[in-house]
C-alpha cells in the first residue's frame, strides 16, 4: 500500500511466492537505473510491509462468524496503516508471534467477545489442509466503517504463517510513500517489476488506492465539485457587487464626464478611465485582502484551529484533533487572479455605456 500523510494511498503485489526472495527478484529485474525505479527498488528492499490473508470462520463461547483473517508485522504495520492507532480497548499486536488477535467493534459484539476472550478460529491452509487455531483478543479497534470493524481481524503474521501452513508465503506487499504525487509513478515502475518477471499467469497484480478504496476518489471528487460550486456562488457575489458599483458610480458621474466629454475627450478614454478605476480598486483589495488573509493563514500554520466535535470525530479515524493550512504560491494567487479577471469583466458594461454618452444631454443631467 502506499500512503502519504495520513491518508493511505496503496498499492499491493500479490504474491504467491515466498516474501523475501519475491521482493528480491522484483528488485533484480527492475528495468532502467532511473531515480523513480530505484526509489521504488528501495522500497521493496527495505520499506515494504508483508501481508497474508485467509477468510475464516472465528467462534467464541456463544457465536460463529465469517471473517477476513489477516497476517501483520506488528511493529511495521503503523507505517502504511492507522489501524493500530485505533485501538480502543486493550493494545494493538506485538511481535513474536504469540497467538494473539485484533478485533473490530462490530465483530466484539457479534462474537460477544472482549479484552482476554478466547476465539478459535478455522479455515484452509495455502496447501488445502485443514487450519486451526486458538487465539486471544488483545485490542478492539473502531475504524468508523462497520463493514471493516464487522469482518475485518489482524493477527501476527508469523502466528498466521504457521497455523495457515504458508511457511515464508504471504499474499500481499504494502508500500508507504511520502507524497500523493509519487502514486502514480511507483505504480508503473512496480507494475514494469512486475512484467519484467514473466509473469504471463497475473499472479502479481498491482493495485493503487483508487483500484482498492473506489469510493474514496468519488468521494473526493464530491467534496471538490462542492468546494468549487460554493467558490463559483462567492465570485459571482463579488463581480456582481463591482457590477452595481461601478454602473451607480457612472450614472452617478454623468454630468461631470458629459463635461469632459464636451472638452474634446473621446469616450473610449473615459471608458479606459472606469476600466483602469476599477482594476486600482481590485488591486488594492486584493492586496489587502491577501496580507491579512496570508497572516492568519500563518497564525493557523503555528497553532493550528479546531472547530467543535471535530477532536471526536478525528479521533475515530485515527486523524490529529487539529487542522494546520499550508499556503503555497498557487493558493495565494488563483483565487485572487480570478476575482480580479471577473472584477474587469464587471466593469465592461459600465465603460461600453460611456460609449453612448452624449455631452448636452449629459450635462443637463441632474
Amino acid at each position: 500500500s502506499l500512503a502519504s500523510g495520513e491518508r493511505k494511498w496503496l498499492v499491493a503485489f500479490h504474491l504467491q511466492r515466498a516474501l523475501p526472495e519475491k521482493i528480491r527478484l522484483l528488485a533484480e529485474t527492475c528495468p532502467g537505473p532511473d531515480a523513480g525505479t530505484l526509489a521504488v527498488e528501495q522500497l521493496l528492499a527495505h520499506e515494504s510491509r508483508e501481508r497474508a490473508a485467509a477468510f475464516a470462520l472465528a467462534s467464541s463461547e456463544r457465536r460463529s462468524f465469517a471473517i477476513q483473517l489477516v497476517g501483520v508485522q506488528p511493529s511495521a504495520e503503523p507505517g502504511v496503516s492507522t489501524l493500530p492507532g485505533l485501538v480502543t480497548s486493550g493494545r494493538y499486536l506485538r511481535d513474536g508471534g504469540d497467538p494473539e488477535i485484533v478485533i473490530g467493534s462490530v465483530m466484539s459484539r457479534n462474537l460477544k467477545a472482549g479484552v482476554g476472550d478466547e476465539i478459535t478460529l478455522l479455515g484452509a491452509g495455502r496447501d488445502g489442509s485443514f487450519a486451526a487455531g486458538v487465539v486471544t483478543v488483545v485490542g478492539v479497534f473502531d475504524s468508523g466503517s462497520a463493514d471493516m470493524d464487522r469482518g475485518i481481524a489482524e493477527v501476527p503474521l508469523d502466528w498466521f504463517q504457521d497455523a495457515f501452513a504458508m511457511a515464508d508465503h504471504g499474499n500481499t506487499i504494502a508500500i508507504a510513500v511520502e507524497r500523493l504525487a509519487d502514486v502514480p509513478p511507483a505504480v508503473r515502475v512496480a507494475a514494469a517489476m512486475a512484467s519484467a518477471r514473466g509473469d504471463e499467469a497475473g499472479s502479481l497484480l498491482v493495485l493503487d488506492w483508487n483500484d482498492l478504496y473506489p469510493g474514496l476518489r468519488q468521494a473526493i471528487q464530491a467534496d471538490l465539485f462542492s468546494g468549487w460550486f460554493m467558490y463559483g456562488v462567492l465570485i459571482f457575489l463579488v463581480a456582481f457587487s463591482v457590477l452595481n458599483t461601478q454602473l451607480m458610480s457612472v450614472l452617478e458621474r454623468t454630468r461631470e464626464f458629459g463635461v469632459i466629454s464636451a472638452l474634446g475627450i473621446r469616450p473610449r478614454k473615459l471608458a479606459a478611465l472606469v476600466m483602469l478605476e476599477t482594476a486600482q480598486m481590485a488591486l488594492i483589495g486584493l492586496g489587502v485582502g491577501l496580507l491579512l488573509g496570508w497572516l492568519v493563514a500563518q497564525y493557523f500554520n503555528v497553532h493550528g484551529f479546531s472547530y467543535p466535535g471535530m477532536e471526536q470525530i478525528a479521533e475515530r479515524y485515527n486523524l490529529p484533533g487539529e487542522m494546520y493550512p499550508r499556503v503555497t504560491l498557487g493558493t495565494l494567487l488563483l483565487g485572487p487572479s480570478v476575482v480580479f479577471a471577473f472584477c474587469l469583466l464587471a466593469a465592461i458594461y459600465p465603460a461600453v455605456r460611456l460609449f453612448r454618452l452624449r455631452p448636452v444631454e449629459a450635462m443637463r443631467a441632474a
